[in-house]
């Protein structure tokens, strides 16, 4: 199997960044992942204490859909974060400074307008990643269980709708759901594979047109008898990984 694809998700819920290489370190997402978060205003996030909340506290796909409609992109060396809507003027606002920050939630919850709860804040706790698991970790997806999928359902899907950080080619389909509880290496870093990854309605969104136009969990269900796709890794040992890197398991030809 061979990484085709690598992104992070600076913001929770907004664009995908595609990355030619990334830098894996022991314990942590890909840096700058899930970064950042738009917190509800009845969310009871502490950013002096953060701790794992479910993504229905946060600005997200799963209930916010109209949040594909925006295109933004995160320069880590600088701090800017630009957002562009589909009408009217773009946002760039420094996620480093209160100010900055306060007009990135303003921008947000305009555009979410009802489905903005209360008093929203745009919010990152240094060393906190707003995934959907607890666990600090990379997801992968093979591209031959999507396309395995999509044969299912009789249409193509756009692997962004599943917002993983590394898809790879190559393999049967399901191949990595065989390596849970082993280990791999990819490229030049070691992960430990631990759970496979339930899907939920954030899949139905079209990542172009903001629209539910598709139900990949009601068609793995109805065709392959469970809701996931993919799986998540932990990094247990460092290194660089690269479009084109092998994923190899360590244990065994457990690919196929």
């Amino acid at each position: 199997m061979r990484v085709e694809h690598i992104y992070r998700y600076p913001v929770k819920g907004l664009t995908a960044e595609a990355l030619e290489q990334v830098e894996l370190t022991p314990g942590q997402c890909l840096p700058h992942d899930r970064r950042f978060a738009l917190a509800q205003g009845d969310a009871p996030f502490d950013p002096a204490a953060p701790a794992w909340l479910q993504k229905r506290h946060f600005g997200c796909l799963m209930a916010n859909a109209r949040l594909a409609l925006l295109h933004s992109a995160f320069d880590p060396r600088t701090g800017l974060l630009a957002i562009r809507p589909p009408e009217g003027p773009p946002l760039m606002a420094d996620t480093r400074t209160e100010e900055g920050r306060a007009l990135i939630a303003a921008f947000l919850a305009g555009f979410l307008g009802r489905e903005a709860r209360g008093q929203p804040r745009f919010v990152e706790a240094p060393g906190h990643n707003f995934t959907d698991v607890a666990a600090k970790c990379v997801s992968i997806i093979g591209l031959a269980s999507l396309h395995a999928l999509e044969a299912a359902a009789g249409r193509r899907l756009d692997p962004l709708r599943f917002r993983a950080n590394i898809y790879v080619s190559g393999g049967r389909p399901w191949a990595e759901f065989d390596l849970l509880g082993k280990e791999i290496q990819l490229g030049g870093a070691r992960l430990r594979v631990f759970r496979r990854i339930v899907r939920c309605a954030a899949t139905e969104v079209n990542p172009e047109t903001a629209e539910r136009d598709a139900d990949p969990p009601r068609w793995l269900r109805r065709h392959f008898g469970h809701a996931d796709l993919g799986v998540y890794a932990e990094v247990v040992e460092g290194g660089r990984v690269a479009v084109g890197d092998a994923l190899e398991p360590l244990e065994g030809d457990l690919l196929g």
